[in-house]
């Protein structure tokens, strides 16, 4: 889980809108608390990244992984971008294939 997120983190900081996606499920849901909206499937995933990391400059910094088991973390990171500074919370779920499933997103 932990290189997952790393990719994750790193495509998402190079603006690699297409690399972030190779790491999620085709089913992949979004659902970010924080905007107030859920974003499904590859598209709703492009949607999220292309709007919220690429469209903010949005950088963002590992502060810690809990692996609650082999299909589930709570992941902590520090973003920076266009509109200040957050701490936010990312529960990710992975499938069998080690896809990103779901994604519960929040603002601490």
């Amino acid at each position: 889980m932990q290189k997952l997120v790393e990719s994750f983190i790193a495509t998402a900081n190079a603006f690699d809108v297409e690399g972030a996606l190779s790491l999620f499920a085709v089913d992949a849901v979004i659902d970010d608390v924080s905007v107030g909206d859920a974003f499904v499937g590859q598209d709703g995933v492009r949607q999220y990244l292309e709007r919220f990391f690429v469209g903010y400059s949005t950088s963002s910094k590992l502060l810690s992984v809990e692996e609650l088991d082999g299909l589930h973390s709570d992941v902590r990171l520090d973003f920076t971008g266009d509109f200040g500074h957050e701490i936010g919370i990312l529960k990710i779920t992975v499938n069998p294939d080690g896809l990103i499933e779901r994604i519960d997103a929040d603002l601490e």
